[in-house]
């Protein structure tokens, strides 16, 4: 089972559950995006805007491949799906559970929310063109799929627990 990679889209809860599969399962979680921050001594949004976004998933790519041996939860960024190398890795190290959640719950979740550097001043449209575009790659690297839209935090780990055991 471990480690147990979790995924989906901006918002659709992936650090707020795997801290709360951690607490329910008694094992480690780790955040690639706060390991990414870490390793740079930055927040992603200032990674994005002095070394540019293929600077970022570099460095994204690099943090995920130093988890195989982890046995416990890691939670990913948005985006770390889009590298193939970062999908075929995902399916043969472990487990993988998408957190798919209907775009307009992810708005409500995510739009005060200026952390994020791929959602600043993007429209609707074009935060939904971006989670369609990830859509595939999502539902094609997870071994199960949860949809959180109306989940609570401890139905959506009961659910994944499930699943797991």
């Amino acid at each position: 089972m471990l480690p147990l990679y979790i995924i989906g889209f901006m918002g659709a809860g992936k650090t707020t559950i795997g801290q709360k599969l951690s607490q329910d399962l008694h094992i480690p979680v780790f955040d690639t995006d706060h390991l990414v921050e870490q390793a740079e001594g930055k927040k992603i949004s200032q990674i994005f805007a002095e070394k540019g976004e293929p600077y970022f998933r570099d460095k994204e790519s690099e943090i995920l491949l130093s988890t195989k041996n982890i046995n416990g939860i890691i939670t990913t960024g948005g985006g770390i799906i889009l590298r193939k190398e970062n999908r075929d890795f995902i399916q043969t190290t472990g487990s993988s559970v998408f957190l798919k959640c209907r775009i307009e719950k992810i708005m409500e979740r995510i739009e005060y929310d200026t952390s994020r550097p791929l959602f600043v001043n993007k429209t609707l449209d074009e935060v939904q063109a971006l989670y369609e575009s990830r859509l595939c790659f999502y539902e094609n690297t997870a071994k199960f799929i949860i949809d959180t839209t109306h989940l609570s935090i401890d139905e959506t780990s009961y659910e994944i627990i499930k699943r797991i055991k």
